[in-house]
């Protein structure tokens, strides 16, 4: 979390766009910046299972990154409204999974007067517009965060695990899930491996223009983020 925070903060100093993907080691449940974790979720029962857990820099609901993939893009505004850079990132993502083979939609948004809220529970507990559809099971969730010049979105493409657990964690009914890995709808292992390279040829060819990213140079700036993202009193602070 601390670096692709550092990530939002080297697009907005350098007016650069970065796409980072990656997977998580050991799995962890990550809470949105804004979700009420401590109403939702037993905190001892999370310690008790040896479940590894962060808040995210981002908004949106829990996520379990367990057999996914996680993506971060960090932008400048040129993108516009945060509404339009999120249909526009779906749109890029919606691409690599139809090339894996899935027939993906973006969600259309909530019915008026429904606006999803963080005490509804898991980020994939419904769509709330634009995130990926497979057969009408949710397949990628995302959230953002915009700072003074810039977007963070990062989010989760379910590849061989579903959110079983995030579902029970929060006592709802499991019997039939919302969201479906995809490896489930298409019948087929998809990998990491896999999924990356589909994602990656897809922002070839999108309307950005992607910059390295000199490590040593994103851990110095993520340092200052790191003891934050670490932090108890920052994960479990309501």
């Amino acid at each position: 979390m601390a670096i692709d925070r550092a990530l939002l903060d080297l697009a907005i100093a350098e007016g650069s766009c970065f796409l980072r993907l990656y997977r998580w080691e050991p799995f962890c449940l990550s809470f949105g910046r804004h979700e009420p974790v401590l109403q939702r979720y037993g905190r001892d029962r999370i310690a008790a299972l040896g479940i590894d857990c962060v808040r995210r820099p981002t908004g949106g609901r829990a996520v379990w990154h367990a057999r996914e993939l996680t993506y971060a893009v960090a932008a400048p505004d040129r993108f516009g409204t945060l509404a339009s850079a999120y249909q526009r990132i779906h749109q890029m993502l919606q691409q690599a999974v139809m090339a894996l083979g899935a027939p993906a939609l973006l969600a259309p948004p909530p019915p008026p007067g429904r606006t999803p809220t963080p005490s509804d529970g898991a980020c994939f507990a419904a769509p709330v517009g634009g995130e990926l559809l497979v057969g009408g099971k949710k397949v990628l969730g995302s959230a953002q965060v915009r700072g003074v010049g810039g977007l963070l979105q990062h989010g989760a493409l379910l590849l061989e695990d579903d959110q079983h657990l995030v579902h029970e964690l929060a006592g709802a009914d499991t019997g039939m899930a919302p969201e479906a890995p995809l490896s489930q709808v298409l019948g087929r292992v998809v990998g990491f491996d896999e999924a990356a390279g589909a994602i990656e040829d897809a922002a070839t060819g999108w309307s950005a223009i992607w910059e390295s990213v000199d490590a040593p140079a994103v851990l110095t700036v993520s340092d200052q983020y790191a003891d934050q993202f670490r932090s108890e009193a920052w994960t479990w602070a309501r």
